[in-house]
């Protein structure tokens, strides 16, 4: 099973009423949650560790979850209120102003978290989750108690506007990356942690440095290159769609490769290091295809398995 470990929140999605008058429509979100979905209804067996609230946003994750095939037995309830993320779209393209003071999702402890994960075969962390104390440093930690012997798969999925202490923010995304196997970056993602001038093969190598077998960098348009060390870069090209917003395309994409990579038996510690380009293509290209039906509907709204002929 693959163990999605980080925040689940409520997007406020923009949208017109009947009145011509603008609104804000709730609907289930976050980075790793939509990942789960995505993981969950393309039939592969995933989890959720992340904190919910008892509240109605809550009640509502733990439904969609449910019926997405997430197992949410290693979901952490409390009664704080759930995080609300406020979606602003420009030509298709989102941007957020979150409200995560006090909730569910970050007031947790790595106390909170479960030790028993015998069915687990790889995490995934990453998004929001990362951002904010006590739940950043306690996924953190969790991640290290469990790195050794697990793939560890990391997205940043950095939001610049949501970074309080920079510093503290850059040590702890290093400490991630120095324990994952896999590293998924956008082009916007790295450029904010490589500022300096460069070309992004550049900066893909200095995150390579930190250790990671593979590190996948994804382009919107202009498709998705992967690394392996001392090897040639891989790449597979967009697929053209009409773009109705990207809400969720980076999430559904993360969720067609880990979901190759299983389906493969390719998530396993010794696997990983020998995997082959071809294995790697077939992941990267699965993940294409699921964020290309993504985008094309409005909201975070991962594909099931039988919207893909693949």
């Amino acid at each position: 099973m693959i163990l999605c470990c980080g925040e689940s929140l409520i997007d406020m999605i923009p949208e017109q009423n009947i009145e011509g008058n603008s609104g804000f429509v709730p609907q289930a979100g976050g980075a790793i949650f939509n990942t789960a979905i995505g993981i969950g209804r393309l039939g592969c067996p995933v989890g959720l560790m992340s904190g919910i609230s008892t509240d109605i946003f809550g009640q509502r994750l733990i439904t969609e979850l449910t019926e997405s095939n997430v197992d949410t037995s290693n979901v952490i309830l409390s009664d704080r209120p759930t995080t609300l993320a406020f979606v602003q779209l420009n030509d298709g393209q989102a941007t957020y102003l979150f409200y995560d003071e006090n909730s569910a999702g970050r007031m947790i402890e790595v106390e909170d978290m479960p030790n028993q994960l015998e069915a687990v075969t790889a995490f995934l962390f990453g998004g929001i989750s990362l951002h904010g104390d006590p739940g950043a440093e306690a996924y953190v930690q969790f991640a290290e108690m469990h790195a050794e012997g697990s793939v560890v798969m990391v997205d940043p999925n950095i939001r610049p506007s949501f970074i309080s202490n920079e510093i503290l923010f850059r040590d702890r995304i290093e400490r991630m990356f120095r324990l994952a196997d896999i590293v998924k970056v956008s082009d916007e993602d790295l450029n904010w942690l490589f500022p300096e001038s460069g070309s992004l093969e550049a900066k893909v190598s200095h995150l390579q440095k930190l250790g990671p077998t593979i590190v996948v960098l994804t382009r919107g348009s202009y498709g998705v290159q992967a690394w392996k060390h001392e090897e040639n870069p891989i790449f597979v090209d967009s697929l053209k769609v009409d773009v109705v917003d990207t809400v969720g395309a980076g999430d559904s994409f993360n969720a067609g490769f880990l979901t190759s990579l299983a389906k493969a038996g390719l998530l396993n510690k010794a696997a990983i290091k020998l995997i082959a380009e071809s294995d790697i293509v077939s992941a990267l290209d699965f993940g294409v295809h699921a964020a290309a039906i993504t985008v094309g509907r409005p909201g975070a709204n991962p594909p099931w398995r039988g919207e893909l002929q693949k």
